[in-house]
């Protein structure tokens, strides 16, 4: 059994307790699973298999040449189609080999390394995304299931209002308005938790799409600390993958080169003739590079152009690598504030608001309308805050996730 197939049995194997009982899954758990199911993973893992192949034939040498022929045959006049009565005519078999000098064939080796490397980064931005994507889907089910039980609160409590109202009325203690408000506010509040219902199921398709299951309880999602801005720029997708194009331009710039240098063929051949000497032939074959500036030069500086455009390549990448950190830096700046103002200037008076309104009904100097109202206000002051902080969240994440882990790198 292969090393992958091992670290998925013993995957599954851990992940059991947290299938079939209460205990939550976690973000790390949920970053194991997309990985091991990830089909652009493999695809990308493939590819580095026939990179491997290819830069392992790329140093070999041709194969040899066998050659058969039956030469100076007659075909007209007595003799014709005689093979023993002209003193010529002979059967010919011949080897030959092509040599590459050892330092071409490094050079070819070289260049298909560098392609497996290239390709070696397209696993690890495979990797990447995979885990990105899946932690982006695990905030937005984390978050919409922590919306779901305030709405389902919310719902309770509208319930329990209109119950008690309809009480109050058979009593007179209330009016009918009050009753007709609070039916209306319990139907409004069961259409926002029939809406948070919808959107859990929406994230749970999302997350399982990765995972491969869907999970109902979740843990809170732990995200690691995000790179440097240095860290974050060598190890972005973009960047790494224009870095790894230079060197297979450079490589195969060096190997197309050599090519000025022409490869000798070698010839060892065997002629046997019927009543006569029989004659051996060894030979070789030079090609003549008479316009190496109109073929091989030019084919070099193909292959430099394509190394200058990786670099320019690589230079744009850099910049976009140091825009994105900025802004998502920015964005956990600003979200931070934002949270941190949020709860002291709007959820913290909401709920001392709530305090008060209970307070005041139970002194029966407010209605049960204006209490739920209150309530429905910090309720939304409290939806309002998980939605900053999925943001947040989701922010850090980016910044976690996109680079390339350091083995990634190798």
């Amino acid at each position: 059994m292969s090393s992958l197939s091992l670290r998925a049995v013993a995957l599954a194997a851990a992940m059991l307790p947290v299938l079939g009982t209460a205990v939550p899954l976690t973000l790390e758990q949920a970053l194991e699973l997309a990985q091991q199911r990830s089909e652009a993973l493999r695809s990308a893992r493939s590819g580095v298999t026939s990179a491997t192949e290819a830069a392992r034939a790329a140093g070999e040498l041709p194969d040899p040449m066998l050659g058969v022929s039956l030469e100076n045959l007659p075909v007209t006049g007595p003799d014709r189609f005689s093979t023993t009565r002209e003193s010529r005519t002979m059967k010919r078999i011949a080897l030959a080999q092509e040599w590459v000098a050892p330092e071409k064939r490094r050079l070819r080796t070289a260049a298909a390394q560098a392609a497996v490397a290239r390709d070696a980064a397209a696993v690890g931005a495979a990797a990447a995304d995979a885990r990105l994507q899946t932690a982006l889907a695990f905030i937005d089910a984390y978050y919409a299931a922590e919306g779901l039980k305030l709405s389902t609160a919310n719902e309770g409590h509208a319930r329990e209002a209109a119950d008690t109202a309809r009480v109050r009325l058979s009593s007179g203690n209330t009016g009918a308005q009050d009753v007709l408000g609070l039916s209306s506010a319990q139907g409004l509040a069961a259409d926002e938790a029939a809406e948070a219902r919808q959107q859990v199921a929406s994230a749970s398709v999302n997350l399982a799409r990765w995972t491969g299951s869907a999970v109902d309880d979740l843990a809170a999602p732990g995200l690691p600390v995000p790179s440097a801005e240095h860290a974050f720029v060598d190890a972005h997708p973009l960047v790494v993958a224009r870095r790894r194009d230079i060197a297979v331009a450079r490589g195969e710039a060096a190997a197309i080169a050599a090519n000025r240098r022409p490869n000798w063929t070698w010839e060892v051949a065997y002629g046997q003739r019927t009543g006569y000497s029989d004659l051996l032939t060894v030979g070789v074959t030079i090609p003549l590079p008479i316009a190496t500036g109109n073929r091989q030069d030019r084919e070099a500086a193909s292959k430099l152009a394509l190394a200058d455009k990786a670099e320019a390549e690589l230079a744009e990448a850099a910049r976009v690598a140091q825009a994105e950190y900025g802004a998502l830096a920015s964005d956990v700046r600003r979200l931070q504030e934002r949270i941190r103002s949020y709860e002291a200037g709007v959820l913290a008076p909401a709920a001392q608001r709530t305090a008060a309104a209970h307070a005041a009904l139970s002194a029966n100097q407010a209605s049960l309308a204006l209490v739920f109202e209150v309530r429905h206000a910090e309720l939304e002051a409290r939806r309002k805050l998980l939605a900053l902080q999925r943001d947040l969240a989701k922010v850090r994440a980016q910044l976690a996730f996109k680079p390339l882990k350091p083995e990634e790198l190798q």
